[in-house]
């Protein structure tokens, strides 16, 4: 638990860092959707680093845990994505070590290989004393919940660990998205809509209950469905519980670009205590930063608003000040 004395350690759930040359060696191996995470102060460069630490300050937030994803090392090829992964943790890694009161991490698994992703997971978890692991909401077009990924699910929960789940930026796969320029716009929150969904309809938020998982962006646009979901149980009838029981046995941070009603809608959907402050740095960075703190304040309670900020990311990493 974290002492009132430090209530206001404030830790940013979502953020990224990718240096150039891990996105090299990602387009090395075959990667065609780099492009758009250059050039946007991601960098762990002194110069990019210094400027993210001058906001950090100026918005109130204490610690950064970062994230490679959508970036992820996913290839068929084995050696590639293994050795992918091993960099990017590395890099965290690294950076974490010298900056520790500014960043912690989320490693990256080199899926879809099961046995390999194991090791990494381990690798990262007990010698590089990750936070958690980050993945997508598709993998190489298949998704999570597929039996093949079951292991992952397995391991996360007997270590009782943290599941950060990220958009894959593939706008769903659909070509309605992509084609019309609504692949981060539109297609990022539908896709946090429909992981949910398929975590929601395949058990597994109850299947395995130390697992934490983490849904960005306020959940998409679940916290408008929750009704329809539990009214429509006939479609699924194997779902093992409600959608608006299983929703809130899971976490979801912030991102929601300054806009009120929809946080309020979340907060009182999922409940304060399953909000986790986020930001998504680089993408909201600059004033937006700012606001992606002071919105959070404007929409809610300080009875519900202190936690958000201060307390349930720290307390869900198990960060003691």
């Amino acid at each position: 638990m974290i002492n009132d004395e430090n209530k206001h350690f404030n830790v940013d759930i979502h953020a990224h860092v990718w240096s150039t040359e891990y996105l090299d060696m990602l387009e090395e191996f075959g990667a065609t959707h780099t492009s758009v995470h250059r050039g946007v102060g991601a960098e762990p460069t002194e110069q990019d680093l210094q400027t993210r630490f001058h906001f950090m300050n100026k918005a109130g937030i204490d610690l950064q845990v970062l994230s490679a994803v959508p970036q992820v090392p996913y290839f068929e090829n084995i050696q590639h994505a293994t050795q992918a992964a091993n960099y990017i943790n590395n890099e965290y890694s690294e950076l974490v070590k010298k900056h520790p009161d500014k960043f912690a991490a989320f490693a990256s698994l080199p899926l879809p290989h099961i046995d390999a992703s194991l090791k990494e997971l381990a690798r990262a978890m007990d010698e590089l004393g990750m936070s958690g692991v980050a993945i997508t909401t598709s993998i190489l077009g298949k998704s999570p919940v597929d039996a093949e990924f079951t292991p992952i699910f397995e391991e996360l929960n007997r270590r009782k660990g943290i599941l950060f789940i990220h958009p894959a930026g593939f706008g769903a796969h659909s070509s309605h998205i992509q084609d019309y320029h609504l692949t981060w716009r539109i297609g990022s929150p539908i896709e946090d809509t429909i992981i949910i969904g398929q975590f929601i309809t395949e058990g597994i938020p109850s299947k395995y209950p130390d697992l934490k998982i983490i849904i960005p962006h306020l959940g998409g646009a679940i916290p408008m469905l929750l009704p329809r979901m539990d009214n429509l149980h006939w479609e699924a009838p194997l779902t093992p519980e409600k959608a608006s029981v299983a929703a809130k046995r899971m976490w979801y941070d912030t991102v929601g670009h300054g806009n009120i009603q929809a946080l309020r809608a979340a907060a009182e959907t999922y409940g304060s205590d399953r909000l986790l402050f986020g930001s998504d740095f680089p993408y909201q960075h600059g004033e937006l930063l700012l606001r992606s703190v002071d919105y959070v304040k404007e929409s809610l309670s300080y009875k519900d608003a202190d936690p958000i900020l201060y307390k349930n990311a720290a307390k869900l990493l198990g960060i003691q000040k």
